[in-house]
């Protein structure tokens, strides 16, 4: 048996933010697998920072924009309208999984019209199998595509802000009705298992998100440098990172990497602080500010599990982070430091504790490398999605994640 011919969709693809999606991607392509790479929105050019970007952007099918031709919208739905049982259930669970109100209705009832759109797409490619990243607004079109279609979805549910709402996505219906869930982690995983029904609890999977440790070189500056990289948004914790650098001894310059709607307040509260602010970067321009980082600092209040901090692990920079959701599964004292949420005394002691200490950040960066290597490498753990959408496909019992070290 082939390979199964995959489609991915999220709410927006390629995006500066997500690049583990595009690594995810290029890594099932690389074992074989064809990927149809599906957005429902456009991306803007804000996150079209590199060549991986705009080739990805240009081949991508864009849902939204499909759905601006009327007749094209027509021509699919009455495709589905051949299987009139099917389709009258489709709908039905559209209007059924809908968030309550009026305006919940119709989001779900537009969410039908792509779904149709989408689905008509997916069969005119030949796709086998239709995987969703973000368990939100794409997925709910993932779900009602598979039902318009019998084409089988999965996702992959990544928190944190989705378990902030379960019932208002529905992820205990998506997960019943996925062949499998792919969590990012232990501990998402197990915030699933809290609204999934026990039955659903076998197909719920552990697959990380992963980065290329080869694209990443072992640090080598020695100084006062520390490096944030992230969305600008007030989930990062960015300023009472701001704050913990007020107490730091001077030499210290911290640089920030990333864009979003909380920027330009964080650049009036970092007035007369040593702060350089660079937007959005490639992952090569990422990779080659983690050359000049002593310190990665993620000061985040809720999270899955950051791409970001392997990336910096991978780079042998060691890592000031709060010990929240899935992180304690990626770092500990032997990769660098674990802070509570929201306490910018003990973020600025462990910055000043590590900035102190050449050896021991040397020693954490090897750590570090050694754990991404072993656990979060992008291509093993696209070999085990592929196992995964390939034993489904065949009916086989799905592969179990292997021990650490084994």
């Amino acid at each position: 048996m082939t390979l199964p011919r995959l489609a991915y969709l999220t709410g927006e693809y390629p995006r500066a933010s997500d690049t583990f999606i595009q690594r995810e991607v290029a890594a099932l392509r690389a074992l074989g697998h064809q990927v149809e790479t599906c957005s429902i929105r456009t991306t803007g050019a804000e996150h079209l920072v590199g060549p991986e970007q705009g080739e990805e952007h240009a081949s991508t099918f864009r849902v939204l924009a499909a759905c601006r031709s009327p007749l094209r919208v027509l021509r699919a739905h009455v495709r589905w309208m051949a299987w009139p049982g099917r389709y009258l259930r489709a709908l039905a669970l559209a209007w059924r999984t809908a968030p309550k109100g009026l305006r919940g209705r119709l989001y779900n009832l537009i969410y039908f019209v792509e779904a149709g759109v989408l689905a008509d797409h997916l069969a005119r490619q030949g796709v086998d199998h239709l995987h969703n990243h973000i368990a939100k607004a794409s997925c709910t079109v993932a779900m009602l595509a598979s039902a318009l279609s019998g084409i089988p979805y999965s996702f992959a549910i990544h928190g944190p802000d989705i378990f902030f709402e379960p019932q208002h996505w529905r992820i205990d219906e998506k997960a019943a009705r996925a062949r499998f869930v792919a969590c990012i982690s232990d501990f998402c995983r197990s915030q699933l298992m809290c609204f999934a029904a026990q039955a659903d609890w076998p197909k719920l999977h552990v697959v990380h998100c992963g980065v290329d440790p080869a694209r990443y070189r072992p640090a080598t500056h020695e100084g006062h440098a520390l490096l944030f990289v992230g969305r600008l948004a007030a989930v990062k914790g960015v300023p009472l990172l701001l704050d913990a650098l007020r107490a730091l001894p001077d030499g210290v310059e911290l640089t920030i990497i990333g864009d979003g709607p909380d920027r330009a307040a964080l650049e009036r509260q970092a007035q007369g602080l040593p702060v350089r602010f660079l937007g959005y970067r490639s992952q090569t321009e990422v990779a080659d500010a983690l050359l000049e980082a002593d310190v990665f600092v993620l000061p985040s209040f809720a999270e899955g599990l950051p791409v970001v901090l392997m990336e910096a692990l991978a780079s042998g920079v060691p890592v000031v982070t709060t010990q929240i959701a899935g992180i304690p599964e990626l770092v500990d004292d032997s990769t660098g430091r674990l802070v509570p949420p929201g306490d910018a005394d003990a973020l600025a002691t462990a910055l000043r504790d590590l900035l102190s200490d050449p050896g021991r950040r040397r020693a954490m960066g090897q750590a570090g490398r050694a754990r991404v290597a072993e656990a979060f490498d992008a291509r093993q753990e696209a070999a085990r999605l592929s196992a995964l959408f390939t034993a489904y496909a065949r009916g086989e019992a799905p592969p179990k994640r292997p021990e650490p070290g084994a």
